[in-house]
């Protein structure tokens, strides 16, 4: 992906200025008045739904007419089930603690002086998002809780979504004397804004892409602002030879098959070599019953009686985001985490096992932003965590690991209070 000066530039830039403006008056918003706004904006948009599912249409309409995948259109479509979880999600951020001001760690020096580490917000964060017009909302409710200005730069298959959106949220905060810039849409015509905005050093302080490989790759080497790298999902389902094996299909169906389009969806399946052929036959026709198209090694497969699409290496790092899974036969734990090691992106990986020494080894020995014992790979996300609406699933090591919520939108500063002490 390459970027390209265009006329959106000045608006970038200008829109940016106005986020870096309002930027210290909502760091030091008080708590209460943020949860007043996000519980206030969530009911405008349960009220203003008719008008946002129009303007969604208009998008999915125009998505079709351009042959976008059915999983791109699954993760782009809004009803109004949709709109009353991302209103719950605004709710659920309200109720969740401020980290604004959280005090880390203090002590007193030997010569008097207190000194504390507290939570302070980024600043100004930018979003470069793919399809999935609830991030606009999700990226807005936690930027406010956790007192940053919002700079969102959606994709144009969602235009009009995000912008009804961003227009119920940009008129509550009005509402409340609080100022529109707080949370702006930037132009999606074409790559220029994405360019601006990760290049805006000194008005942007922090840049989190969240979308494909390919998206998410041309933003952190293209960014000379900070970035926070949320990646792609190519989970794994480890089935063990002490697995509940009933439990282990369910486990693996509920994280294929759930919701194809999400970045926690199941993408290979491991099976342990020492599982009994009928057990290893069972999976994969539990997957294709499901409707799900298996891709793995012909031979390997047919050798306990499983009939598969035949894999290639391209196969197994895979992120289909539809109903197609990869396959393999592994030797044991340490034969998934080796497989695991090789293909995974870093996001969730899981087990089904009744070991305590499986459950262990493969806990220890996958490297990875979530690992799952006996449960599905849908559980990693942020609401599921008990942090409300999410930014992304950060696979990156520092800073942030795993979802993204309110602490991980906070850096800290150090306060020293003294009382006349020189050095």
């Amino acid at each position: 992906m390459t970027w390209t000066r265009g006329t959106s530039v000045s608006e970038v830039l200008d829109k940016a200025r106005r986020a870096k403006a309002v930027a210290p008056e909502l760091a030091v918003l008080p708590t209460p008045a943020k949860d007043a706004v996000l519980r206030a904006a969530a009911e405008a948009l349960e009220q203003r739904a008719d008008d946002i599912l129009t303007a969604n249409q208009r998008d999915l309409a125009a998505g079709r007419d351009a042959g976008l995948a059915e999983s791109v259109l699954d993760r782009l479509a809004l009803d109004d089930e949709r709109i009353a979880g991302i209103a719950g999600g605004l709710r659920q951020v309200a109720g969740l603690p401020d980290p604004v001001g959280e005090v880390l760690t203090g002590r007193t020096l030997p010569n008097g002086i207190k000194m504390r580490q507290v939570r302070v917000p980024l600043g100004v964060m930018g979003m470069v998002y793919e399809a999935r017009p609830n991030v606009t909302v999700d990226a807005f409710g936690l930027a406010l809780k956790s007192g940053n200005a919002a700079l969102l730069r959606g994709s144009k298959t969602a235009r009009h979504s995000n912008e009804a959106l961003v227009t119920v949220l940009q008129d509550t905060l009005a509402a409340h004397d609080l100022p529109r810039e707080a949370v702006q849409l930037l132009p999606s015509e074409s790559h220029d804004s994405v360019r601006e905005l990760i290049t805006a050093r000194g008005l942007v302080d922090v840049v989190i892409p969240r979308g494909g490989a390919r998206l998410i790759d041309a933003v952190v080497t293209g960014a000379t602002v900070p970035t926070i790298e949320t990646g792609t999902g190519n989970c794994h389902f480890y089935i063990d030879r002490d697995a509940d094996l009933d439990q282990a299909i369910t486990m693996l169906l509920n994280g294929k098959t759930r919701r194809v389009s999400v970045c926690n969806a199941t993408e290979t399946v491991l099976l342990d070599e020492a599982l009994a052929d009928h057990d290893k036959l069972a999976v994969i026709e539990a997957l294709q019953g499901a409707g799900v198209q298996v891709h793995g090694d012909v031979d390997t497969h047919a050798a306990f009686g499983a009939e598969v699409v035949p894999a290639t290496e391209a196969d197994f790092a895979e992120e289909y985001l539809s109903m197609d899974i990869a396959s393999a036969v592994v030797d044991g734990v340490e034969g998934a985490i080796a497989h695991v090691t090789r293909y995974s992106s870093g996001h969730t990986e899981a087990i089904a096992s009744q070991s305590a020494d499986a459950l262990r080894r493969f806990a220890d020995g996958v490297d990875a932003a979530a690992v799952m014992l006996n449960a599905s790979t849908a559980f990693t996300d942020g609401e599921q965590y008990g942090m409300g609406a999410e930014i992304g699933i950060s696979t990156q090591k520092l800073h942030a690991r795993g979802p993204m919520a309110l602490p991980e939108l906070t850096t800290t500063k150090w306060i020293l209070e003294g009382s006349g002490q020189v050095r």
